[in-house]
């Protein structure tokens, strides 16, 4: 699901934005992790969806199984290393443990599944979609719908959902920005002024700069497949807009955002190998960056 945004202040002046962004490189701080109506860009990076307290979970196996799944989202790689086939982790995208406004938050998530999904043309499971994400987002492999690892990262989402109102709530899903198209060779150098140094010159992640918080792949055999929900203009553009920098969020201006995920995107990346059987029915959006059989028949 897409929110639109809302109450988005004025983006200030390129020069304005060097100033916050050298600052920030001073800094050398790159992490991140109410009524969600006044959720805006650039919001404080501390600022999360209304989710339960971890310091009220029950010392009981309910709560054991919960603790277990948040950290199975944490660490994904260092616990399931036979499941991701990258360097990433689901917090990577999915960010605050799953709780931050527009950053792809795992609240709610729960209360909607099963539920109608055009990209497979099926009614799909909430264990099938976490398994879609290891596949795609993880270039991994699938878990046992029935181990207790799937249950226990079903508890923890489910624990999220626990406490959300009814109701429309901002900030759920990920943000829609305008899709624009992208000039990569702006996008190249943005990145490099403002994103190499969380994710490397190379794009190959951060781990090895000597920042608090790496930033993790964005391209090469470490990063999302093509087939990722990840892999989308949209999709990156609308991060890159709300959440980047992390020590300087909410400055970047939908062009921008919009070049720096058509960089993003042009760079290699892991094939996922039946993508063309995607949208059956004919209805990929128009930022994805492969052909479906569906799309190509319809052209013919």
């Amino acid at each position: 699901m897409h929110l639109f945004r809302k109450g988005v202040r004025p983006v200030p002046s390129f020069h304005a934005l060097a100033a916050v962004c050298a600052a920030a490189l001073i800094a050398v701080a790159c992490g991140g992790g109410a009524d969600q109506a006044a959720v805006t860009a650039g919001a404080a990076p501390d600022t999360l969806l209304p989710a339960p307290a971890e310091s009220l979970l029950a010392q009981d196996p309910a709560g054991a199984s919960i603790k277990r799944g948040m950290a199975l989202l944490v660490a994904t790689k260092d616990s399931l290393p036979t499941h991701v086939g990258n360097e990433l982790h689901c917090t990577s995208c999915h960010l605050g443990k799953g709780r931050k406004p527009f950053g792809i938050p795992l609240v709610g998530v729960a209360n909607r599944y099963p539920a109608e999904w055009d990209r497979t043309g099926t009614t799909v499971t909430l264990e099938e979609r976490v398994n879609d994400c290891f596949r795609r987002g993880l270039n991994g492999k699938p878990i046992d719908a029935a181990s207790a690892e799937m249950r226990d990262i079903v508890a923890y989402m489910t624990w999220l959902s626990k406490e959300l109102p009814k109701g429309p709530h901002a900030g759920l899903g990920v943000d829609s920005v305008p899709l624009i198209a992208a000039d990569t060779v702006r996008g190249k150098t943005q990145f490099s002024l403002y994103c190499s140094r969380c994710h490397g010159a190379d794009g190959l992640g951060g781990k090895n700069l000597g920042v608090q918080n790496p930033g993790p792949p964005l391209w090469g055999k470490g990063s999302f497949t093509i087939a990722s929900g990840m892999a989308r203009q949209r999709i990156i553009a609308a991060f890159v807009h709300h959440h980047m920098p992390f020590d300087a969020p909410g400055f970047v201006a939908d062009s921008i955002a919009n070049d720096v995920a058509g960089f993003v995107l042009s760079r290699p990346r892991p094939d996922f190998p039946g993508k063309e059987n995607d949208w059956p029915k004919g209805n990929a959006p128009d930022d994805v960056r492969y052909v479906t059989k569906a799309k190509a028949a319809a052209k013919q």
